[in-house]
């Protein structure tokens, strides 16, 4: 299980962060439209979120709908939650305290009514509950059911009362969704895998998402080619355990396509120059993905594979499936593979039962492995999961200074690795102008957000870079 997003790799866990879905090209074109209707997501969590949220935008856009950056004057407010934090639910309750009171003012006012949608992992976790006890929510929908929305707000509106939509069938989701979307930049997450099969002991994912569902590879190609021909130029391929992607080769042969397998074929569109994916479980990192880590040019060589601790207790008590050794035996083998890898981790501290020595192998782990960015939290109870009723819960100081410790190692070996890149000349993608005037802002191969000076007409293209200076969550350069 993993929650960040991998545009945002330059810092410790925090996916309480909302992201609000962005006016898209087409949302402008309805806007111009005396009918358009406005819509505003708020966005909490992973990048599974995030590519939820654009689809919403997309399956409501052809009835109407356009995004907006508030919700004050909003006629659809839709809360895409996340249930991975502790007291995630009740944020969502006092998120909806406030929506009320906005939702009250403008009918007041008579600028017409405001429609309250709660979605994702919260809405599916607790739906019933949402319902009983924020009468001012409209519509609940689970992570599976979103391309029902049309469909829920015709019902809502007909006066129908309160819409639950909380039943799992990801597949259906999939054929339901259109191919075509409205990127909202040069990089683009592309889901292919939803779901998971691990039950990690202190994740509600598979509770929340379903079990692993891989999305037939015509889909994918499709969805990928509609967005090259829109100018994106990156694809980060995601899922809650994307390197279990299989499914049905599109050649009619009878056999299973694995990720590598979509990798090497997605790269053969023209117009996408960079591919990435996300998120990674190492119980599924086979020996056909990591030879096409070392020979596909267009993959960026950044891997994020979450470990979560360096005890072989600790993740046995976390279902993990696998041990240190295994683990580090995976990184030797990708490293052989694709020697200027950078990794990412994910780390829980505190989980039931970790001792002082089971962290101390955590630290060892990260001092073993090394690492160029880095996830790390302290363990939280998730209602529901087997890991809340686990005997020998560690206090929340032990946690605190546990992770301080971490975090400090983490952060020099993410500092140590960006100063590494001075003198490298690395490819950037321009993704628009910089905090400076005559500034150019991208993305490294790295993902770290790289500043250089040069014109506007650069935006879009893959330029290189060579790099002068690093801070602990930037670069920045000259032309080279």
């Amino acid at each position: 299980m993993t929650s960040q997003s991998p545009r945002d790799i330059n810092a410790s866990r925090d996916i309480e962060s909302p992201v609000i879905a962005k006016p898209s090209e087409t949302a402008s074109n309805i806007a111009n439209a005396q009918n358009a209707k406005k819509l505003f997501i708020k966005t909490y969590g992973c990048q599974m979120n995030v590519y939820d949220s654009e689809r919403m935008a997309d399956v409501l856009a052809p009835i109407g709908y356009m995004a907006v950056d508030t919700p004050d004057d909003a006629d659809l407010v839709v809360l895409n939650t996340c249930h991975i934090r502790e007291k995630a639910a009740e944020k969502v309750y006092s998120e909806l305290g406030r929506v009320r009171k906005m939702k009250e003012t403008k009918e007041s006012e008579g600028r017409g009514e405001m429609t309250v949608a709660v979605a994702g992992c919260v809405a599916q976790a607790e739906g019933e509950e949402i319902m009983r006890r924020a009468p001012v929510v409209d519509m609940v929908l689970g992570p599976q059911t979103y391309h029902k929305l049309p469909e829920m707000i015709a019902r809502v509106a007909r006066k129908q009362g309160n819409v639950l939509e909380t039943e799992f069938d990801t597949l259906e989701k999939f054929d339901e969704l259109p191919t075509t979307r409205d990127p909202k930049g040069f990089a683009a997450f592309l889901t292919i895998q939803e779901g998971c099969d691990k039950f990690c002991t202190f994740c509600v994912v598979p509770y929340t998402r379903g079990a692993e569902v891989s999305r037939p590879v015509a889909q994918i190609v499709a969805e990928a080619r509609d967005l090259a021909k829109k100018g994106v130029r990156e694809i980060t391929l995601i899922g809650q355990n994307v390197n279990a992607y299989m499914a049905d080769a599109p050649d009619g042969s009878g056999e299973e396509w694995g990720l590598g397998d979509l990798i090497k074929h997605v790269a053969k569109i023209g117009g996408i120059e960079r591919l990435r994916f996300t998120t990674s479980h190492p119980r599924d990192m086979d020996d056909d993905l990591i030879e096409t880590i070392g020979n596909e040019p267009k993959l960026m060589p950044y891997l994020h594979l979450p470990i979560q601790a360096g005890s072989d207790k600790v993740l046995r008590d976390m279902n993990r499936g696998h041990t240190y050794e295994h683990y580090k035996n995976l990184i030797a083998k990708i490293r052989a593979a694709r020697p200027d890898i950078a990794l990412s981790g994910d780390f829980i501290v505190g989980f039931p039962g970790e001792t002082d020595l089971d962290f101390e192998q955590t630290m060892k782990c990260v001092e073993e492995i090394g690492y160029g960015s880095s996830f790390s939290f302290k363990y939280s109870i998730r209602p529901g999961t087997p890991g809340a009723s686990m005997p020998r819960q560690v206090p929340e100081e032990v946690k605190s200074e546990r992770l301080k410790r971490l975090q400090d190692l983490l952060y020099t070996q993410q500092r140590n690795f960006n100063h590494s890149l001075i003198g490298r000349t690395l490819d950037i993608l321009v993704e628009g102008i910089g905090r400076d005037g005559g500034q150019l802002f991208g993305r490294s191969p790295y993902l770290q957000g790289t500043h250089f000076d040069g014109s506007d007409d650069l935006i879009g293209q893959v330029v290189p870079v060579t790099i002068t200076g690093a801070g602990r969550n930037s670069l920045t350069g000259d032309l080279a």
